[in-house]
């Protein structure tokens, strides 16, 4: 167990001069390592953009395109596909790639899903900006930890396939309806196509000539309660999600700053 200190300053009651408090805070080894790995800097400013009243703006919903040259994906790829031939049971791409190439990598390739023994996804301090529909596929999954993703604000529906997923780890403050922050939820219209998946996200049928009706909504995913993208092919499927826990917007909705804010902390 790695231990780190913070040193505070404390008035002391009986004199003027400050009293140093020393505080010790216990970090596991493997957070420890990748904290040594992280590059803070190069996140979006979602949470910098502010209103006149000075509550966080309506941001636009991260869609940018993976480049698929650079470096960071391809050794990214690379990594998931040895980690499917190895049957791994724990996947963290920054143990294997330098912290400035894995800066370019918004999101994980699709190929995640032939992950079938991984147990932990370990994306502690990344730079991704979502994670993809095929995450639902990873059957064994029981540990998720996005923990210091600071452009992370939501996550895929389909991470509810999940079964096995008991422990997450989250900077809650970056997510979407964050009851501290209050970061509204970006408007929804038509879906977009690299947020899109193959497949309705609560029936996971093909869409087929029906068009994705994507939604958001608010769902106890491990420990947290997280917002997700879905995207509906009917009615019935929108109205099959289950309701958002007590304090959030209860059913599906399209987001923009009409939505109310949650009225419970989490």
């Amino acid at each position: 167990m790695s231990i780190l200190r913070r040193i505070f300053g404390r008035p002391d009651r009986g004199n003027a001069a400050n009293e140093q408090v020393v505080r010790t805070f216990a970090i596991d080894p493997v957070t420890a390592n990748a904290i040594e790995r992280v590059i803070r800097e190069g996140h979006c400013s979602c949470l910098a953009s502010k209103t006149k009243k000075g509550n966080p703006s309506v941001p636009n919903l991260h869609n940018e395109f993976q480049d698929q040259s650079v470096p960071g994906w391809e050794k990214c790829v690379t990594l998931v596909q040895q980690a499917a031939k190895s049957n791994a049971t724990i996947l963290e791409p920054s143990a294997d790639i330098s912290p400035i190439e894995l800066c370019s990598v918004v999101t994980m390739p699709r190929e995640i899903s032939s992950l079938e023994s991984l147990r932990e996804l370990r994306l502690y301090g990344s730079h991704l900006q979502r994670l993809p529909p095929e995450i639902g596929q990873l059957k064994s999954l029981a540990n998720l930890d996005v923990y210091t993703s600071y452009s992370l604000h939501w996550l895929p529906y389909e991470i509810t396939r999940c079964r096995q997923l008991r422990e997450t780890r989250m900077s809650t403050r970056a997510l979407y309806g964050n009851y501290k922050t209050r970061l509204p939820f970006p408007r929804l219209r038509d879906s977009i196509d690299t947020l899109t998946p193959e497949t309705c996200s609560v029936c996971n049928k093909r869409f087929g000539n029906k068009k994705p009706q994507p939604y958001w909504t608010t769902l106890r995913i491990g420990t947290d309660n997280v917002p997700l993208l879905t995207h509906s092919c009917s009615t019935e499927c929108t109205g099959s999600i289950p309701d958002a826990p007590e304090g959030f917007h209860t059913r599906p909705h399209k987001g923009g700053a009409g939505v109310g804010m949650p009225t419970l902390e989490y």
